[in-house]
Parts: C-alpha cells; structure tokens; sequence
C-alpha cells in the first residue's frame, strides 16, 4: 500500500510531468512505437487475411503461422532480432530490431482477425451479391468488408494492446523511448515508486485505449446488423409469442452468428 501511494505521489509531482523525460513525452513516445508497429502489422496482415478469407485458400496454413507467431517469447526474439541487426550495421541504440520484433507478435491478431471476420459472413449474403452482378472486387470491398470490419477492428484492438505492454521492452536492450525508461531507470536505484508509476501509467494506457477500440468496434456494426440482432434480442427477451415463426431466430442468422463468436474467440 505504501508503495503504490509512493508511485501515485510521484506520477502527481509536477517535476516529472516537464523535460524531455516527462511522462506526456514519454507517453508521447510510448503511443508512437505502439502505432508505428500496429500500422507495419495491418499493412501486412489485413489484405493477407481478406485474401485468405475471401478465397478461402490458405487458412490452414494462416491458423498454424498465428499460432507460432503467438508463442514466440517477445525477450527472446528482441535480443535475437537485435543481434541479427548489429550484423546488418544497425547500432545498438536503433529501433529496427525492437519495431521488427513488436510486428512479429502484432500481425497474429490482425491477421486473424481479418480473414476470420470474411470467413463469418454467411455464403448466402456473399452468393445473393454474386447473384446481382457484382464482381469479386465489388463483393470484397461492399460486402465482406463492412460486414467484417467489427472483427477486424477487434484484431486490431488486440494487437494495439499487446503491444502497448510489450513494447515496455525496449528500453531494455536499445535504451529506447517510451514508459519502460521508467522502470529501467528505476531498477538499478532501486526507485520502485517511479517502476510502479511506469506499470500503472502503462496499465491505464491500456484501459484507455481498449475503451477507444471497444467503442470503435461497436460503432462499425452496419446499421442492418445492428436492426437484426436487437429483433432477435427482443424476441429471445420476450420468450416467444403468438407466431412461433416469430419466436425463432432465422437460422442463417443463428449460422452467422455461431460463426462470428468463433471468429471473435480466435482473435483473444
């Protein structure tokens, strides 16, 4: 208790909010690594996964690459991509090993999210599209899309927090910007109030941003979605009623929905 009192009095000193090493320069700092690595992993891994989702080919091979992605120790291959670079001529100060590792771990989510956001769409929605004319192109970017941009915002909220407390790891081996200065300029002092400020600034970044995302994620539901699922909500809420047709959700949207849920699970 008296070390996070300790950590809140020193987040709430103005000393520590001014200088090149204050906190909105170093969430300044933190939030620009986070979105340089999440805009690399989405524009490697969206238009993979819409390609994946919308041919169907390779989602055997996507699931087993996310997978492994997953698994990597983020430490392990920071010190193993930092190697590799001071190989390349990279100095032991640069970024590149620290944003190419943070992108490894980032693209699993996206990707998944992408290509599982296409594979949800009922095939009944994708052929009655086909049906009127439209070509694969007009499908990909007037149906499918909109219909899976939920869970691809929701892959990529994923990826933005995992690397919002993955990228603290960076101070580690390139003395680099952001909240992890924090806790690597405390450790040797032994400061633990300013590691602990470090650590809850981080865990309220987060909080905040998954707040952002989850917002988002709801407000790109399309309008006919959302007017579906709240009938079926009320119909469910009710229990039944005079018209057993009524009572009972349309099974394609009952497929859908199935078919989402797994989608969204797979992204977690």
């Amino acid at each position: 208790m008296i070390n996070f009192l300790a950590a809140f009095a020193w987040i709430f000193d103005p000393e520590h909010w001014e200088g090149p090493g204050g906190i909105p320069v170093r969430v300044l700092q933190h939030l620009g690594v986070t979105g340089l690595t999440v805009l690399i992993a989405c524009l490697i891994a969206i238009p993979l996964g819409l390609l994946i989702g919308h041919t169907g080919k390779g989602r055997e091979l996507a699931v087993v690459i996310t997978g492994s992605l997953r698994a990597l120790p983020t430490l392990g291959l920071l010190s193993l991509l930092a190697l590799i670079t001071l190989g390349w001529g990279f100095s032991s100060t640069s970024l590149v090993p620290a944003i190419t590792a943070l992108v490894v771990l980032a693209v699993p989510p996206v990707l998944a999210g992408a290509y599982g956001g296409v594979e949800a769409i009922d095939r009944q929605t994708v052929d009655a599209a086909r049906a009127v004319g439209m070509n694969e192109w007009q499908i990909l970017g007037k149906v499918e899309i909109p219909l899976a941009l939920p869970l691809m915002i929701g892959g990529v909220r994923s990826a933005v927090l995992q690397t919002i407390a993955t990228a603290t790891v960076v101070a580690f081996l390139t003395n680099g910007p952001g909240l992890g200065r924090y806790i690597l300029d405390g450790l040797p002092v032994r400061d633990y109030a300013q590691m602990l400020a470090g650590s809850i600034i981080i865990i309220v970044l987060a909080l905040l941003l998954e707040g952002v995302f989850s917002l988002l994620q709801r407000a790109v539901v399309p309008r006919g979605v959302q007017a579906t699922q709240a009938r079926v909500d009320e119909t469910r809420a009710h229990g039944g009623g005079v018209d057993d047709r009524s009572a009972s959700p349309d099974p394609a949207l009952a497929v859908a929905e199935t078919k989402m849920q797994t989608a969204a699970h797979r992204i977690e």
